[in-house]
């Protein structure tokens, strides 16, 4: 196997990554299409919302610090775009990069007065791209600017919203502190953390909301609040796990951090195949694990395994060097001896980087920005919240959804499962907005592909999803949001549904934030 390069690698296909390194065996979230990503091409969406005037948005563009871009100017088609290319035909009004809290206050009082919608973007990750403002047109308030990473003597971090994982992970570690959150180099901690924060040291450190003790938010009414536990309490419990979009923006997070583990990493690859034997065994094996060992399951097929579909494992372990062997011990003593296994043992900051994708890339271009060493890929995506574990009939039927990928003409397709349990279910289900405390593991349903319409992908994945409803149920991951998801309310938030919605008519009761999967 040979490494094709960071720009390479990809999450959603092998994201083997603790244990990456290893030539072509990890990744981080996006891979490299065939060619460069498409360009974006000037189109004009109907609009049901009238524009404001040229001199209106001048003088919008006087209130504020950040900058302001409208689709006439050449800057615009670069900072509209999110980082799923499938939704590069999105043209909102406006992109307002915001400078600061109160940016973001100006921008929301304009559009109230106006009646304009307003999009929210942090990282720009939006499964159905609703941070991009294209339907119905809006005003984007792109926090990625507010990007400062500080650290306070007491071990308290410091975190723009719209922060991207791989440079805080680069300077927390580098001063020796952790947090627990995502693979994904360019995802925006703001999104994350508000939609629970499911993650590569979950098991250990708890969801990254759970490390969260205050925030500044600003809410439908442009005022700007420091919420904490005491301070703003119900709207503290909501926004840690309630996910973004329906009650205000949130500029900055404070964050606890803990001194920064060794990381053991194992990657291990087998066909197929395998999985009758394989996935009753991790699904035995992962979730109950000592809190300190966390792994992801993943079965792909499509056009790039040309050999076959392949299942993947791979484990990360944050406790001494010579107890890791014996931890695997739980999994590999019940399954066949798998066909490939890399290790490693890196710090915390190399191990994060290498799930990112970043290990050969100078930080700053860690990105998929002009520049950057990262490049977009096209996707589709769902997701499950598993309580329990799949019996044969349901291993089964997941194994003849990823045969199914190699007819789809897709790059890639499958699923990834990520075992929850240790830390996590340290809180009760309501202690936080984050409901599922108590389950196994999160699911993840993708298919990259390379050109045209994203439909092919979408079908395949919401069908792997309605095939596995019979034993994982409606259960879904806020953050993986998913438009067709019905009842998105109880999928997403369960029994905190109720209180999410009395939060939101206490913040916002005229509906002023207009995510489309309201509560």
């Amino acid at each position: 196997m040979t490494s094709s390069g960071g720009a390479a690698w990809t999450r959603r296909g092998v994201l083997a990554a603790g244990a990456a390194g290893a030539a072509g065996l990890v990744t981080s979230c996006r891979s490299e299409s065939p060619g460069t990503s498409p360009s974006p091409t000037p189109t004009t969406t109907p609009s049901t919302t009238p524009a404001p005037t040229p001199p209106t948005w001048a003088r919008l563009a006087r209130s504020v610090e950040g900058r302001l871009l409208l689709p006439r100017e050449p800057a615009y088609d670069v900072a509209r775009l999110l980082q799923n290319p499938r939704f590069d035909d999105q043209r909102p009004l406006a992109v307002l990069t915001v400078a600061s809290a109160r940016d973001v206050a100006t921008a929301i009082g304009f559009a109230r007065e106006r009646g304009l919608p307003v999009a929210i973007r942090s990282g720009g990750h939006s499964y159905p791209g609703w941070s991009g403002g294209g339907s119905p047109r809006a005003l984007v308030l792109d926090c990625r600017a507010l990007s400062t990473v500080d650290l306070a003597a007491d071990g308290t971090a410091s975190i723009g919203a719209g922060a991207a994982l791989a440079p805080v992970y680069d300077t927390l570690g580098r001063r020796g502190r952790a947090i627990a959150g995502g693979s994904c180099a360019t995802v925006g901690i703001a999104g994350l953390t508000l939609g629970g924060g499911v993650g590569v040291l979950t098991r250990d450190l708890g969801l990254t909301c759970d490390a969260v003790t205050a925030m500044e938010v600003v809410t439908a009414d442009g005022r700007i609040r420091r919420v904490t536990a005491d301070d703003d309490p119900d709207l503290f419990w909501a926004l840690r796990g309630g996910g973004g979009g329906h009650l205000g923006v949130v500029t900055s997070f404070e964050m606890r951090t803990s001194a920064t583990p060794e990381v053991g990493s194992a990657f291990l690859q087998w066909p197929l195949s395998a999985a009758p034997d394989v996935l009753p065994a991790w699904q035995a094996w992962a979730p109950g694990a000592d809190p300190r060992l966390w792994s992801t399951t993943k079965a792909l097929g499509g056009t790039k395994h040309p050999d076959g579909p392949v299942l993947l494992v791979s484990a990360t372990w944050t406790g001494p060097a010579d107890a890791f062997t014996a931890q695997l011990a739980g999994l590999l003593d019940h399954v066949p001896a798998p066909g490939v296994r890399v290790d490693h043992r890196r710090t915390y900051r190399d191990a994060m980087l290498a799930y990112a994708g970043c290990t050969d890339l100078p930080i700053e271009r860690c990105t998929t920005a002009p520049g950057g060493g990262l490049t977009r890929e096209a996707f589709g995506a769902t997701s499950h919240v598993a309580y329990g574990p799949l019996p044969d009939a349901g291993v089964a039927a997941l194994v003849g959804r990823v045969e199914d990928a190699a007819a789809t003409g897709l790059l890639e397709a499958g699923i990834s499962i990520d075992a929850l349990g240790g830390r996590v279910r340290d809180l009760a289900p309501d202690a936080t907005a984050f409901v599922h405390r108590e389950a196994l593991a999160t699911v993840q349903y993708t298919a990259t592909y390379a050109q045209g319409p994203g439909a092919s992908a979408d079908d395949y994945v919401r069908g792997f999803r309605s095939t596995m409803s019979r034993w994982w149920g409606q259960h879904a991951y806020v953050n993986y949001a998913d438009a067709t998801i019905e009842d998105p309310a109880t999928a997403y938030f369960g029994a905190n549904a109720g209180r999410l919605r009395s939060v939101r008519e206490t913040y916002d009761p005229d509906r002023f934030f207009t995510q489309p999967q309201d509560y």
